[in-house]
C-alpha cells in the first residue's frame, strides 16, 4: 500500500454550518482562497463561488446542497463540507454533520444566533461534533461581538469563549486581537493576503487583559497543569493555553469564537489556524459503533488504515458526466480502484470502478482511499444514503441517518408521453439524491405528488426535473402533508383464517395501543406475549403488518404518527399459520383498535420569525393573527424589532409575497417546521369534507 501524504493526526474533517446569509459559503470561498485551492477569490453575489456550482444557486445566492472539498493549510489536510443555511435544505446539513469530525458555526455578528442556526447546533450537539465559531461581518452596521457571543449563551445553551477581540467595529473594523499571543493582528491589502502582528492598542489593552483571564479560567478547567499555574499566578505559555482550549473544544465543553469578515478578506488565516489546532483528527475522537448483523453484538470501529474496511454512504449524487456518484466516508481501512465491495446494509456484493475526491463540481480521480478519507466513488448501483461498505467477514452496519418526514406536497402532472417516461426517471435520481423527498401516485386522480420540507424544496426540485432532465411539467398548487394520531388508549382483536383447499392460512392476534404523549418517537413496538402464545418468529410480521397499516390513517388516510403498539396475545395454527398470515392479522387488529381510540388530525406547525423595523409591527402582526397565529414574543435587536410566533402551514402559503407588501419590502422573515400539533375540530371537519 503506497505512504499516505497526510497522516490521519494532520486530517481535519469539517463542515461549515450557519443560518442562510451569515457568510458561510463566503467563508468558504475565502478558506480556498488562501490556502492555495482557487487563484481567485469567488463571490456568491457575482455567483462565482466554487461551492455554490448548482445553476439554482448561482441565480438565488443561496447553498442547496452540500458541496465536498480540500484544502491544505500548515501541512494538515482539511476535508471541507459547505452546508445549505436555509431550513428546506436542513437534510444536507444533517447527513453532513454524521460524518463530520468537526464543525465551524459561523454567525452574523450584527445578528448573532439566528433560527437556523439553533437548527444546525442541535443537529451537532445530537452527533457530538466539536465546534468553533467564527463572528462574521464585524464590518456590518450594528456589528457588535460581545452582544452577539451573550446569544449563543442564550439560545445554544453553550459555553462560549473568546479567543479573539475585534479592534473596532461597522466601518471601523480593521482586525483582532489575538488573546494567546496578546498581539494584534492587521491586514495591509485589500485582498487580505498581506497581514503581520502588531501591538495592542493602548485603549484595549484592559479589555484584552480581561478577555485573556477569562479565557484561561475557562480554559483551565479542562487541564490540572494550566490550573496550577494560573493559582500559584505563574505565567503561562501560549501553548499550555493552546493545549487546554483543545482539550476543552474536543469535550464539547467549550466552543473557542473568533471574528472577522469574510467578505472584506479579514480574519480567515487565523481561522484556518484555529481548525488546525482546536478541532479534532479523527483519532481524536472515540470510536464509531457498529452492529454485527450476523452476531446481534456492537462492535468499536477505529480510524485503522490497516484495519477492515468500514464506509458509511451519506450522500447520491447523479453527475451527467460519470453518472451516479455515492460520497463515503471511510472509518476504517482501505480500498483500491477496482476493487469488490460488500453492502452489508443490503447483503449485495459490488464492485468500485473509480474513486474520487471531489472539489465542488470538480474531480481529482485516485487510485486508493484510506481511514479518515472523505470521497466519491462510481460503481456503487444498490447503495443509498446510510448504507455500510465493508470488506470484511463480519456484517458491520453503522447507525443509519435520520430523515425527516416531508410536510408539504404538491402535485405534478407530465405535459406528454415521453415527458411521462423522462419524470420516471428524473423521480427515481432526485430521490435517490435527497432522501427528505418522497413521490407517489394519487390513485383517484393519477397524478403524481411530491412531498418535500417547504415551498423553497419544492420550487428547486420543479426546476431541476424542468431543466436537468428537460420534463415538461404542469404544477399544483401546494397541499399541507397533514398526519393522524390518537387520543386514547384501546384494544384490538383479528383472526385471519383462510382455508382454500391444501395448506390454508392462520394469524390471531390481540394487541394493544396507546398514543405517545411527548411525541419522543412516531412509533413503539414492544412484544409483551407470555407462555408462546404466539412463536417468536411471527412476531417481526405482526410489526410488520402494524408499520403497513400506520401508512393509512383512519380519518383521511393520511399517515399516522406518536402511536404505541404492544402485542398483548393470540393464536397459532401448528400447521396453517405463516408470516403474510399474522402480518395481516397484525394490520386488522391495529385498525380495529384505531377506531376505537379517538383517532385525530394532526398538521404541521412552523416558528415564524420576522425582522422588521417598529413601524411595521402592527400590520404584521394583526395578519399573524388572521392566520391562526400563536404569538410567542417579541425582542429588540438593533434598530429592528422581531415578532416570534408559531403558525399553522396551512396559513402560510405565499406568505413571502404578503411580509413584503406590509412592510414595503423591509422586514424578513424566517419559516421552519416545529412540530404537530391537533387540528381544531371546526377546521378538521372542512378538511375531512364532514
Amino acid at each position: 500500500m503506497k505512504e499516505r501524504i497526510t497522516t490521519l493526526e494532520k486530517t481535519r474533517n469539517i463542515g461549515i454550518m450557519a443560518h442562510i446569509d451569515a457568510g458561510k459559503t463566503t467563508t468558504t470561498e475565502r478558506i480556498l482562497f488562501y490556502s492555495g485551492e482557487n487563484y481567485k477569490l469567488g463571490s456568491v453575489d457575482e455567483g462565482t463561488a466554487t461551492m455554490d456550482w448548482m445553476d439554482q444557486e448561482k441565480e438565488r445566492g443561496i447553498t442547496i446542497t452540500s458541496a465536498a472539498t480540500t484544502a491544505f493549510w500548515r501541512d494538515y489536510r482539511i476535508n471541507i463540507i459547505d452546508t445549505p443555511g436555509h431550513v428546506d435544505f436542513t437534510i444536507e446539513v444533517e447527513r453532513s454533520l454524521r460524518v463530520l469530525d468537526g464543525a465551524i458555526a459561523v454567525f452574523d455578528a450584527q445578528a448573532g444566533v439566528e433560527p437556523q442556526s439553533e437548527t444546525v447546533w442541535r443537529q451537532a450537539d445530537k452527533y457530538k461534533v466539536p465546534r468553533i465559531a467564527f463572528m462574521n461581518k464585524m464590518d456590518k452596521i450594528g456589528a457588535d461581538f460581545k452582544a452577539a457571543m451573550g446569544t449563543m449563551v442564550t439560545k445554544l445553551k453553550a459555553n462560549p469563549v473568546a479567543i479573539q477581540l475585534p479592534i473596532g467595529s461597522e466601518s471601523s473594523f480593521e482586525g483582532i486581537i489575538d488573546l494567546l499571543s496578546m498581539q494584534a493582528v492587521r491586514w495591509f491589502n485589500q485582498d487580505g493576503t498581506e497581514y503581520g502582528f502588531d501591538l495592542i492598542p493602548e485603549s484595549l489593552l484592559e479589555a484584552a487583559e480581561e478577555a485573556r483571564e477569562d479565557l484561561i479560567m475557562h480554559a483551565a478547567e479542562f487541564d490540572e497543569e494550566l490550573m496550577d499555574l494560573y493559582l500559584e499566578d505563574k505565567e503561562i505559555p501560549a501553548e499550555r493555553l493552546k493545549s487546554a482550549i483543545r482539550k476543552g473544544t474536543l469535550s464539547g465543553g467549550l466552543t473557542p469564537v473568533l471574528c472577522g469578515t469574510a467578505f472584506r478578506n479579514r480574519g480567515i488565516q487565523p481561522l484556518l489556524d484555529a481548525v488546525v489546532d482546536y478541532l479534532p483528527s479523527p483519532r481524536d475522537l472515540p470510536p464509531v459503533i457498529g452492529e454485527v448483523l450476523d452476531r446481534e453484538e456492537s462492535v468499536e470501529i477505529w480510524p485503522d488504515e490497516n484495519g477492515p474496511l468500514v464506509a458509511l454512504a451519506f450522500k447520491i449524487m447523479v453527475d451527467p458526466f460519470v453518472g451516479k456518484l455515492t460520497f463515503l466516508r471511510v472509518y476504517s481501512g482501505s480500498l483500491e480502484k477496482g476493487s469488490y465491495v460488500m453492502n452489508s446494509s443490503k447483503n449485495l456484493k459490488e464492485r468500485i470502478s473509480r474513486l474520487l475526491f471531489m472539489h465542488a463540481d470538480k474531480r481529482e480521480e485516485v487510485d486508493y482511499i484510506r481511514a479518515g478519507d472523505i470521497v466519491a466513488v462510481v460503481g456503487l448501483r444498490n447503495t443509498m444514503t446510510g448504507e455500510t461498505i465493508i470488506n470484511g467477514d463480519s456484517r458491520v452496519v453503522l447507525e443509519n441517518i435520520e430523515f425527516p418526514e416531508p410536510v408539504i406536497s404538491i402535485a405534478i402532472e407530465p405535459q406528454t408521453k415521453d415527458d411521462s417516461t423522462r419524470l420516471s426517471k428524473a423521480l427515481v435520481a432526485l430521490a435517490d439524491e435527497d432522501p427528505s423527498l418522497r413521490s407517489y401516485v394519487d390513485s383517484e386522480t393519477g397524478e403524481t405528488i411530491l412531498s418535500g420540507m417547504g415551498e423553497l424544496h419544492l420550487e428547486v426540485i420543479v426546476e431541476r426535473i424542468k431543466r436537468e432532465f428537460n420534463v415538461g411539467l404542469r404544477v399544483g398548487n401546494p397541499q399541507v402533508a397533514y398526519r393522524e394520531t390518537i387520543r386514547t388508549s384501546s384494544r384490538g382483536e383479528a383472526k385471519y383464517i383462510r382455508q382454500t383447499g391444501g395448506k390454508g392460512q392462520y394469524g390471531h392476534v390481540i394487541l394493544s395501543i396507546e398514543p405517545i404523549k411527548d411525541n419522543s418517537s412516531n412509533f413503539i413496538f414492544e412484544d409483551k406475549t407470555i407462555g408462546g402464545s404466539i412463536p417468536r418468529e411471527f412476531i417481526k410480521p405482526i410489526e410488520r403488518g402494524v408499520r403497513e397499516a400506520l401508512g393509512t390513517g383512519h380519518l383521511a388516510g393520511y399517515p399516522m404518527v406518536n402511536v404505541k403498539v404492544s402485542v398483548l396475545d393470540g393464536s397459532y395454527h401448528e400447521v396453517d399459520s405463516s408470516e403474510i398470515a399474522f402480518s395481516i392479522a397484525g394490520s386488522m387488529a391495529f385498525k380495529e383498535a384505531v377506531r376505537k381510540a379517538s383517532p385525530a388530525l394532526l398538521e404541521p406547525i412552523m416558528a415564524v420569525e420576522i425582522n422588521t423595523p417598529e413601524e411595521y409591527m402592527g400590520d404584521l402582526i394583526a395578519d399573524l393573527n388572521s392566520r391562526r397565529a400563536r404569538i410567542e414574543g417579541f425582542e429588540t435587536r438593533g434598530n429592528l424589532k422581531i415578532i416570534k410566533s408559531h403558525v399553522p402551514l396551512s396559513e402560510l402559503f405565499g406568505y413571502a409575497t404578503v411580509c413584503r407588501s406590509l412592510s414595503q419590502g423591509r422586514a424578513i422573515h424566517i419559516i421552519q417546521f416545529s412540530r404537530y400539533a391537533e387540528v381544531p375540530d371546526k377546521i378538521a371537519e372542512k378538511i375531512l369534507g364532514k
